[in-house]
Parts: C-alpha cells; sequence; structure tokens
C-alpha cells in the first residue's frame, strides 16, 4: 500500500523503547476504512474512519491528516497499483488478502515515492481493516531472490540423507508441478517422474552424488501435470567429516522454452534447406528446359526482306528465372514470323508455360493464318490444357511480308514494340488484348503497320523496362532514349548498345529483345 514511517531520530523517539523489535512494530500502519459508494450502490472509494497513531503515507500524511478523509485523496497510488479493486474485492467476499511484496509507487503533486511493502486487508464488521509495512533489508534481498527465481525458472532443494526433510523452493514445486500440500518429493523418488527413455542419466546422476561423492550437472525430462518438462540440474552432495554424504543439494533450471526454441529453430533450418535444395533442382530443370527450347541466345538471323538480332539474358537471381521466349522464322508462305512472349511466373512453373507458348505457337503458324487468330489458338491452348489452374502469358505475335514490307501484328497484354526510323523511336500503336490464358474464347485485333527500309521493329520483355520500386514509364522512357542512343547499328550490335545501358552486366529478370532490320 503506502505507508513507510520516517526513520529519523525524532520518529525513532515515538516507540516505547528504541529497540529494533519495537521500531519494526512501530514500523506498521493500520487504517479502518468504510465503504463509499456512488448513486447506483457500487463502491468506488473509502473512507478513513480511524487509523493507528503511527500511520504515515509515503506523501508524508499523517494520521491526523488522514482520518476522515477519503482514501483515494489521501493516497492515489491505491488505484494504479491495483489495491483499491483488492479492498473493493475483500469488502464484497469477505475473503481477505496479503500481498508481499508490493512495489507500490505514490505519486502526489508530481513528485514520485517508491516503496516495497507488505500489505493486508481483511473484512471487520461493515468495513476493513488494512495494514501495511515496508520490507527491511534482508526482506527485501529474500524477496528479489524469489522474483530472480521466477524470471530465471531457477529451484532450489535440499535432502537430509539422515532425518529425511527435505527443503523446497517454491519454485521448485511448480517445475514438478506438486502442490505445496504434497510437500517436496522425496529423493528416491525422483525416478518415478522422469520420462523412461531419460532413467539412465538420472541412475548416473545418483551414482555420481552417492557413490562417487562427486558434483554433477546433467538435464533430463521429467513429467509435469501440464505436459514434459525439461531440467538442468546442477547437484551436490554435502559430507560429515568422514566423507560419508549426509545431504544433496539440487540447483534447477528449467529449460523447456529453449528447448522448444532451439527444436522451432532446427525445424525451420531443415525446411528452409529443403526448399533450397527444391529450388535449386528446379532451377537447374527449366534453365535445361529453356536450353532445350531456346538453343540460341544471341545472334543474326538473315531471313527474307530483313535481318533480325536476338538476345536472351537470364535473370541474374536464380529464384527469378522466367519464361521469355522469342521466334524469329520464315514460315512456307513466304512471311517471317516475329514473336516475342513472356510466361507469367518463375521457375520451373514458368519455363514449362513458355515451352506451350513457343512449341504451339511453332505449329500454329504453319496454317499460315493471321496473327490475331494465331493468338486465339493460343489463348485456348493455354486454358485449356491447363485444366484446374490459372497460367497466363503475354506476347506480340506479327508476320513480316518481304513482296510489301508490311507488318501485320497483334498484341495480347504485351508491352508494345517500338519503331526505329531516321534516328527517331515511337510506341508502334495496337489496340491492346486480353492476356493469354486469363480468359476462354478471347478474341485479338489485328493492326498493321507499312515499313520502310532502314526501319528498326524493336521487340522486348518487360524485364528491359521494369525495375523495383520505379514506375514502369519511367523504364519505357529510358528504354526510348536508349534505342535513340544506339541507332545506326546492326540490329545485333543495337541490341548491345540498349543492353549495356539499361541492363549493365547482369539483369535482375529475364531479358528477351528482337531487332528486325528492313532491309
Amino acid at each position: 500500500m503506502w505507508n513507510v514511517p520516517l526513520t529519523s531520530p525524532e520518529r525513532r523517539s515515538t516507540c516505547p523503547c528504541g529497540c529494533p523489535a519495537c521500531w519494526r512494530r512501530c514500523n506498521a500502519s493500520a487504517l479502518y476504512l468504510t465503504p463509499v459508494r456512488d448513486p447506483t450502490g457500487r463502491v468506488v472509494d473509502f473512507l478513513i474512519l480511524a487509523t493507528d497513531r503511527h500511520a504515515e503515507t509515503l506523501a508524508g500524511s499523517t494520521a491526523a491528516d488522514m482520518a476522515g478523509r477519503r482514501l483515494m485523496s489521501v493516497s492515489p497510488g491505491v488505484a494504479s497499483s491495483g489495491l483499491l479493486d483488492d479492498y473493493i474485492d475483500v469488502y464484497e467476499s469477505g475473503e481477505p488478502i496479503h500481498r508481499e511484496p508490493l512495489e507500490f509507487v505514490e505519486v502526489l503533486d508530481y513528485l514520485r515515492w517508491p516503496a516495497t511493502l507488505s500489505v493486508r486487508a481483511a473484512k471487520v464488521g461493515d468495513g476493513l481493516l488494512v495494514s501495511w509495512r515496508p520490507l527491511d533489508a534482508a526482506e527485501l534481498l529474500v524477496a528479489g531472490w524469489e522474483r530472480a527465481q521466477r524470471l530465471a525458472e531457477l529451484g532450489w532443494g535440499e535432502w537430509n540423507l539422515d532425518t529425511e526433510r527435505t527443503l523446497w523452493t517454491p519454485q521448485m514445486f511448480e517445475m514438478f508441478g506438486r502442490d505445496r500440500e504434497e510437500g517436496p518429493l522425496p529423493l528416491e523418488d525422483l525416478p518415478s517422474v522422469v520420462v523412461p527413455e531419460d532413467l539412465p542419466i538420472v541412475e548416473d546422476q545418483m551414482r555420481s552424488l552417492l557413490e562417487h561423492r562427486e558434483a554433477v550437472e546433467t538435464e533430463y525430462r521429467i513429467q509435469h501435470r501440464h505436459g514434459v518438462r525439461h531440467l538442468s540440474v546442477f547437484s551436490e552432495p554435502q559430507l560429515d567429516t568422514d566423507g560419508v554424504p549426509v545431504k544433496v543439494r539440487f540447483l534447477a533450471q528449467d529449460v523447456t522454452r529453449n528447448r522448444r526454441r532451439e527444436r522451432t529453430l532446427a525445424v525451420a533450418y531443415e525446411q528452409a534447406h529443403l526448399q533450397r535444395e527444391r529450388a535449386e533442382e528446379e532451377h537447374r530443370v527449366a534453365v535445361q528446359l529453356q536450353n532445350t527450347i531456346l538453343p540460341v541466345r544471341r545472334g543474326l538471323v538473315h531471313l527474307p526482306g530483313m535481318t533480325v538480332g536476338v538476345r536472351y539474358l537470364p535473370g541474374e537471381e536464380l529464384v527469378r528465372l522466367g519464361g521469355d521466349w522469342f521466334k524469329a522464322r520464315l514460315i512456307p508462305d513466304g512471311r517471317v514470323l516475329l514473336a516475342i512472349g513472356d510466361a507469367m511466373g518463375h521457375g520451373l512453373t514458368a519455363a514449362g508455360i513458355m515451352l506451350q507458348m513457343r512449341s504451339g505457337l511453332a505449329g500454329l503458324a504453319y496454317t499460315q493464318a493471321p496473327a490475331s487468330q494465331l493468338a486465339t489458338w493460343l489463348n485456348d491452348l493455354i486454358v485449356h490444357s491447363n485444366e484446374g489452374v490459372t497460367v497466363t502469358g503475354t506476347a506480340v505475335i506479327g508476320h513480316f511480308d518481304p513482296e510489301d514490307r508490311t507488318f501485320r501484328w497483334t498484341n495480347a497484354g504485351h508491352p508494345a514494340p517500338l519503331l526505329v526510323r531516321d534516328g527517331q523511336v515511337e510506341l508502334m500503336e495496337c489496340p491492346q488484348g486480353m492476356m493469354l490464358g486469363a480468359f476462354d474464347a478471347t478474341e485479338y485485333r489485328m493492326t498493321t503497320t507499312q515499313l520502310q527500309p532502314g526501319d528498326v521493329v524493336l521487340l522486348y520483355t518487360d524485364g528491359v523496362i521494369e525495375r523495383r520500386g520505379q514506375d514502369l514509364d519511367i523504364g519505357l522512357n529510358a528504354l526510348i532514349q536508349a534505342a535513340r542512343f544506339c541507332v545506326g547499328e546492326d540490329p545485333e550490335e543495337m541490341i548491345a548498345c540498349v543492353l549495356r545501358r539499361l541492363v549493365g552486366k547482369a539483369a535482375e529478370d529475364d531479358v528477351c529483345m528482337i531487332a528486325a532490320r528492313v532491309l
């Protein structure tokens, strides 16, 4: 609660004899309180009806100052410490309380008075009798040690082998899951609570203590009412003058939480290791699949009416291996198929979708159907070959006719190509179609672009223009500026020049580019 009587010589003079025992008795204070109720009849405070003559609050109020006043006005700290609620419970239930040690802080007139107290309260008649006293140095040390035991989950026990008397600290009862009414566990009954698999450890501990007469440090598990507990135990024998063990002392610590944390970390590490192995294996398979699908990663392809430079640059991060792909080839009707695409996602899944898209387009292109129809068929292929799983991708698909230099193309959710003409670079406008695989029965619109000798059509995947934390328009503008700077180079050199300016030596994501120059 609140009182710490002053320890000045003047205060000591109020003791009848001045001896330490008398001073300690005088150092306790008592009040008799009666309830104060609100209009609903609920107890909200207490009136100080009577005090002992030595009562004094931490803030310095004496017995004469307190009599007849409300408790909350004399000591506001009773509310913040929870004592007011305790007093109300005692008054209403009739059950007494004893709180020790109680860390109490009185705050009055912007000043703080802390103290460690022992507080008692009991119902007497239609009121409460409350008393409190400060703990002396020895009691504070004991209280601090008990708190330290609780925080560190430490317990101490001693077994007297001659008298069979056993002493346990309170934390030992908690560790072993025993009620205090049962008393401490006899030393000979210790194996009965140990997990069977750990019994050899306890037997070896007892031999070390009683036969070899040596201190021993060990760890074993016990059956607790709340489950298995792990105890780390340091034990030692106390010997008489003849070297015969007369006592056994234990210092035990509950390390269950540490062991659980270690197991959790071990499981997490194992799972992370397995995931890393799976990711590495998936990456290896994906790389092999990509090497099979895209054996040519860079170079020049000479086709009717144009020279095509191609470049595929894998991402620097293994987990970001993507599904970028390209296609540049002559089809039987004399036109040139130009296509570039990106399967959404990364890893083996993306590589598998990329295989579907690129291989499917290669077969469908032999129908000589227009690019819009190829995109529709490719969408149907992706939707119906992945039942129950949503997979998507983007693509630009077009045909270049060398007879009239027209490029007839369609866009399925992909970044728009660039047209480089006479040193100028501009986006090639086209109705943006739906991503491949997003919806069934999707149709795409065609766009016809008339090309001129010397024009370069630049197709690319999003790895060229996307950067973490950067708006897509910024990346697109950077690509346009890079293409302007690299004008005049042959297609392969133009791609290399653009990538040096935008990507550098290593790409965050997969990068795929086609530069098709009209002859």
